[in-house]
């Protein structure tokens, strides 16, 4: 359980269709499950353990955060279990939690990103025609999840309002608004 940013994150890959039938660009992906903030993102061509590893160096470098004190949950993929990964993982001090075997919807944080990237109707309507393309997208879209989208699992803030704390003095503002309108117009509540 979190009770404040940077003390639990999960991630996951996803596919994102390219112009080649069937071949698929690889987005890896951390978010932090207390703020919903995605706090790392990065494409490739290719599915390793070793493109995920350096994510999750990045990550924690530009959160700026004690590793010890992280907890990284992933689904069962190979890339999540990978040795480079787990050895990784074991050298930065970041206890590792995976879903259990066999259960599909043991990841629900990532999963629902995931969702809400694909089907928000900015996602292009046709495949990516290059990685620089698909990058370009992921970043536009990574700004607006985290600093405009309000979030309807975290009280209507932004994941960044929520990460950085600023969202006490918001909802506290938001309940001085609530009230004062129950006050204005009783029967409406």
């Amino acid at each position: 359980k979190a009770t404040g940013p940077n003390q639990v994150w999960s991630w996951d890959i996803t596919f994102l269709a390219t112009t080649i039938v069937g071949i698929f660009f690889r987005l890896y992906l951390i978010m932090d499950i207390y703020s919903r903030k995605i706090v790392g993102w990065e494409i490739h061509e290719n599915e390793t353990a070793d493109h995920a590893a350096l994510l999750i160096r990045k990550a924690c470098l530009a959160e700026g955060i004690s590793m010890q004190d992280l907890v990284l949950h992933s689904d069962n993929g190979s890339p999540m279990k990978g040795a480079t990964m787990l050895a990784m993982l074991q050298r930065l001090g970041i206890v590792p939690s995976f879903s259990r075997p066999s259960v599909s919807n043991d990841n629900p944080y990532s999963e629902s990103l995931f969702g809400t990237m694909k089907y928000t109707p900015a996602y292009p309507s046709k495949p990516f025609e290059s990685l620089a393309a698909a990058r370009e997208w992921v970043n536009e879209f990574v700004h607006w999840y985290n600093e405009e989208h309000r979030h309807s699992g975290i009280q209507f803030v932004t994941p960044a309002q929520r990460h950085s704390g600023a969202e006490k003095l918001i909802l506290m503002n938001r309940k001085v608004v609530y009230e004062s309108a129950k006050q204005r117009n009783p029967e409406r509540w």
